[in-house]
């Protein structure tokens, strides 16, 4: 046992260790060594010093004699020949090519990639002793990274920006070489063949590793900003008029946000309501059968979905239009049963990314919570779920509390499922650090708040100054039909004709209601929208299918065909109708038509 020995081989592709003998000879060694990276005999060589001095050739000595002892470390340098034959080593090592799949990144992180990212200051005329073209330690550029500079920040940034961790994990002398995003698996991994499958039997190779929970230091988007109050606002409408909850998806894109370095913002432009039930202390969503149609005409769109929102809201006094102040830190932010949907929904938008052997890591699909604030009026807070929590939601490993809503559960194993040990830390009654098993976990180890605003000059992707009904509010009676299309059409003014089809909801109903879907022909007025083209909806209006929709209006409607023409042919415009519902100005509550007080707060119309 004494000859055996194991020696450190050290590659551009990570470290192997390979057993041996002090006995055996350097062509044995050489040829495990070759198999071990899978190398050809010819395609490498091996040296005693990491500047390619003392090469180990091929030959009968023995290790012992060529004085290479347990645990020295060898380094292998691939010849030229070998790599440009495209021959590749068989290694588990991140971050090279050979390793790493052909990954399509957003837009956002291929532009953001390419940024310098360092965040520039000017000289200190107190501190700094030098030129104009010099530079200190005060004046320096700084990483983007820099933490110090993050706390400084007002207000303090408690996360650095994914590509900022990524500049991070990159930066020093290797360039990142050996850096990993490794995904967490909480699954035994297949193919262990020392013993019966789980539950007979377990090993350490395929036994998944306990997880000890942390707050995630980066997160991998930086803002939400909706781009006008009216999105907003006619979601919250189905909350004022029913007082159910209710729940969206976001669609908009991805840009850089410069108030972080490298950061990243999503901006939504529109939201779609799906089938739900809904009542005042909870929602189910429902089958969508057009889901992949919305998702295909928000991509034509230049949009993507983004992240979900819903309400939390409970009227605190009706009289003044206030609501309930609910989620502090006397009780929760997220529910667990809210992170558990959240880490579902980022489980299913997952971020591509090249540095990970998976081809993605994370997510940048954001939650949004509309609820009341400290000031007892609605506040819209963003969040996101860390990394962690997305691989125990994935793998069915997170359940949620039924009496505590602010604590999850991590599950026990089972015959069928094993599951590991998860644990986080906290401090006890004498401020020592301490580990718990998450039984049951403070979701706020899981939670990663995002800052959600709206801009001071409203932006428009869709300009159109009508509204035409939001889809799956049959319970309001609000339905999408040809009569509603035939009144939002003979209402509206403009003589625009982009302007009156710049509507996402409206642009949903002509490709997917059931008389004339329009999704393959619609293409082009989709394009004229996404670039503002007049032209190409004029274009697009003179086609068949515009004209068989205009006859559709004209009958079910009621509507001559010339008043369709928006004011072009100088038809007739339908007046606002006295039997519409109305916007309390006092309480925004939504009232019956015919009313002349709120039904809310009792105050007058005007």
């Amino acid at each position: 046992m004494a000859d055996n020995i194991i020696i450190r081989v050290q590659s551009p592709e990570g470290m192997k260790k390979i057993p041996s003998t002090k006995r055996e000879t350097a062509a044995a060694f050489l040829k495990k060594v070759a198999k071990e990276f899978g190398f050809n005999s010819n395609g490498f060589s091996v040296y005693l010093n990491r500047n390619k001095t003392g090469e180990l050739v091929s030959q009968n000595k023995t290790l012992s004699l060529l004085k290479i002892k347990h645990g020295d470390m060898l380094f292998l340098f691939p010849s030229e020949s070998s790599t440009s034959s495209g021959e590749v080593m068989d290694t588990a090592t991140p971050h090279t090519s050979s390793s790493l799949p052909s990954v399509q990144e957003d837009e956002i992180d291929q532009y953001l990639a390419k940024q310098d990212g360092k965040i520039y200051r000017n000289r200190d005329p107190q501190l700094c002793r030098h030129g104009a073209l010099g530079k200190c330690v005060h004046c320096v550029p700084l990483e983007p990274f820099d933490e110090d500079y993050l706390n400084h920040l007002d207000p303090p940034v408690k996360h650095m920006s994914f590509h900022a961790y990524l500049r991070k994990l990159t930066g020093g002398a290797d360039k990142g070489k050996f850096a990993a995003l490794e995904n967490i698996s909480c699954k035994i991994k297949s193919g262990c063949e020392g013993h019966p499958p789980w539950p007979e039997g377990i090993c350490t190779k395929c036994q998944p590793s306990a997880i000890t929970l942390n707050r995630q230091k980066y997160r991998h988007v930086d803002n939400i900003m909706f781009e006008n109050h009216t999105i907003a606002d006619r979601f919250l409408d189905f909350w004022r008029k029913t007082g159910s909850q209710r729940m969206g998806y976001l669609y908009g894109r991805y840009t850089e946000h410069t108030d972080i370095p490298l950061g990243i913002r999503a901006e939504v432009a529109a939201i779609y309501e799906p089938p739900q039930n809904a009542t005042q202390n909870s929602l189910e969503l429902l089958d969508d059968p057009k889901a992949a149609a919305v998702d295909e005409i928000a991509a034509k769109l230049g949009m993507c979905k983004v992240g979900w929102i819903f309400t939390d809201l409970l009227s605190e006094d009706t009289r003044i239009g206030t609501v309930r102040y609910s989620r502090n830190s006397d009780s929760y932010y997220l529910s667990a049963e809210e992170c558990i949907t959240a880490g579902y929904f980022q489980n299913e938008h997952s971020n591509p990314c090249r540095l990970s052997r998976d081809g993605h890591f994370g997510s940048k699909f954001v939650t949004v919570v509309a609820t009341g604030g400290p000031d007892n009026q609605v506040h819209f807070e963003g969040y996101q779920v860390s990394n962690q929590c997305m691989a125990l939601v994935r793998d069915e490993c997170l359940l949620p509390c039924k009496d505590a809503p602010e604590l999850g559960y991590a599950q026990e194993s089972s015959p069928e499922q094993y599951v590991p040990d998860v644990f986080y830390k906290d401090k006890d009654k004498f401020g020592n650090d301490v580990t718990f098993l998450a039984r049951p976990l403070p979701v706020e180890y899981l939670i990663i708040d995002i800052t959600t605003t709206f801009p001071k000059d409203p932006q428009y992707t869709f300009s159109s100054s009508q509204r035409f009904p939001i889809e799956n509010r049959d319970i309001l009676g609000e339905t999408q039909d040809f009569h509603s299309l035939a009144t939002y059409l003979s209402q509206c003014t403009s003589t625009s004709f982009l302007n009156i089809v710049s509507d996402f909801h409206l642009l949903l109903f002509l490709v997917t209601n059931e008389v004339m879907p329009l999704r393959d022909s619609i293409g082009l007025l989709l394009e004229a929208v996404k670039t503002s083209n007049e032209d190409l909806a004029q274009t697009w209006k003179k086609s068949e299918q515009w004209a068989t929709i205009e006859q559709l209006c004209s009958t079910v409607g009621g509507q001559p065909s010339s008043s369709l023409d928006y004011g072009a042919m100088g038809g007739p415009s339908v007046p606002a109708s006295s039997s519409a519902m109305w916007s309390c100005l006092h309480c925004t509550f939504m009232n019956q038509p015919g009313t002349e007080h709120c039904e809310m707060c009792s105050l007058p119309r005007s």
